[in-house]
């Protein structure tokens, strides 16, 4: 499943660097636990091939997906001073 980490357009300040996202893939790398992540255009796609019971409706693979990268991104911003988890919005599978 796949998820769109892109800049949160709410996102008011004028705190975030232009280069926000470009800092953010840096930090995530190609992998982290059980999504890869890769920077395309102007967003950075996290594939989630967690194995979640086909039984499962898509909707709830989608809402557990979205959750483990969103954790995986605060969990980075946490760690870096130069990254804040508010730029950032995790959209819905693609």
């Amino acid at each position: 499943m796949k998820f769109r980490i892109t800049s949160h357009t709410g996102f008011r300040g004028s705190t975030r660097p232009p280069n926000a996202l470009e800092l953010l893939a840096e930090q995530l790398g190609a992998r982290r636990d059980d999504v890869s992540f890769a920077r395309v255009g102007s967003e950075i796609v996290a594939t989630w091939g967690e194995d979640v019971p086909s039984s499962m409706e898509r909707d709830e693979r989608a809402e557990i997906g979205r959750g483990v990268v969103f954790e995986i991104v605060r969990d980075v911003c946490e760690r870096t001073p130069e990254l804040r988890l508010d730029w950032f919005a995790v959209g819905s599978p693609q």
